[in-house]
């Protein structure tokens, strides 16, 4: 028991620690939960997506498409060119005045719009891959029979990440009522888009 327990706490604590930084995926899903719209969807989608991704790691696919590498490749041009259109759109909310969103309130977004986005940020970006498929499902297979309880701890982290990060983010509500808040979480959003489109079409 003490070492199944040993194996899910570490990793818990590697994917906590891979899904815990600014990128395209943690921008989206707080914005919409700051906007309140399709939260448990979004969430979900984040969630569920981890866990897939990391159970073919330590099934040992990872391993497999290391053999394609090509494939990575496609997928970082797709998935950055549509980072620069989503920076982009971004972009344009902050440079047109009076464009503000609020924060509290029913939600005008669409949820169709809302999932269709979610998937691509999550299956069209190669970081998660690499770091989902790749890493854990290396990191997994030291644990040898205990590889299983490794990737339940990663995948729980995604969990509450994503769950903290789009139902946490209604604290922020009040200050993001603002217009000029809004354009500032914009602001931000279209910054980090842009940067990881960049980076993943230079391929660096």
């Amino acid at each position: 028991m003490n070492h199944a327990l040993t194996a899910a706490a570490a990793g818990f604590g590697t994917g906590l620690s891979l899904i815990v930084a600014i990128g395209a995926q943690n921008a989206f899903v707080l914005r919409q939960g700051v906007r309140r719209d399709a939260v448990l969807t979004v969430v979900g989608i984040c969630a569920l997506s981890d866990a897939l991704l990391i159970a073919l790691g330590v099934g040992g696919v990872g391993a497999v498409v290391v053999a394609w590498p090509g494939a990575l490749r496609a997928v970082g041009i797709v998935g950055g060119a549509f980072l620069l259109c989503y920076g982009a759109l971004a972009a344009r909310r902050v440079l047109k005045a009076g464009t503000g969103l609020r924060a509290e309130g029913e939600a005008t977004g669409s949820r169709r719009r809302a999932v269709l986005t979610c998937l691509a940020m999550t299956w069209l970006n190669p970081h998660v891959y690499l770091d989902t498929v790749f890493l854990v499902g290396s990191l997994a297979a030291d644990r040898g029979p205990l590889r299983w309880t490794f990737g339940l701890g990663a995948a729980l982290a995604s969990v509450c990440w994503f769950s903290a990060l789009g139902f946490g983010a209604r604290l922020l509500g009040r200050f993001l009522a603002r217009p000029g808040a809004w354009r500032m979480l914009d602001g931000l959003v279209a910054v980090t888009m842009l940067i990881l489109g960049v980076t993943l079409i230079t391929g660096s």
